[in-house]
């Protein structure tokens, strides 16, 4: 890193922080949180099982994912990306509340 230039060390660093805010999957999310299954589990209102059984899912309610991501302290947002119009926020998916 030292030898690269200014200019290139500066898009690999961002890079590498890209990809150091990126999260695979439940598991990931629920330890970078400091959580045990039990304590989703609590939150949730499930037993511990159920919380493992999600972690595994390759696929979930968006109202299951937002209620994990909150028992683990956070909030869900839901971005998306369309060619020539940006990066739009969607909200009020997966919110079991409305």
């Amino acid at each position: 890193m030292a030898t690269l230039p200014p200019a290139r060390r500066a898009r690999v660093e961002a890079r590498a922080a890209e990809l150091a805010a990126e999260v695979e999957g439940l598991k990931a999310l629920r330890e970078i949180a400091g959580r045990s299954q039990e304590q989703i589990a609590q939150s949730l209102g499930v037993k511990q099982p159920s919380v493992l059984k999600m972690e595994r899912q390759a696929d979930l309610y968006l109202s299951t994912l937002r209620r994990f991501v909150e028992a683990a302290g956070g909030t869900l947002e839901l971005r998306v990306e369309l060619p020539g119009k940006g990066v739009l926020r969607l909200t009020g998916m997966g919110d079991i509340r409305q």
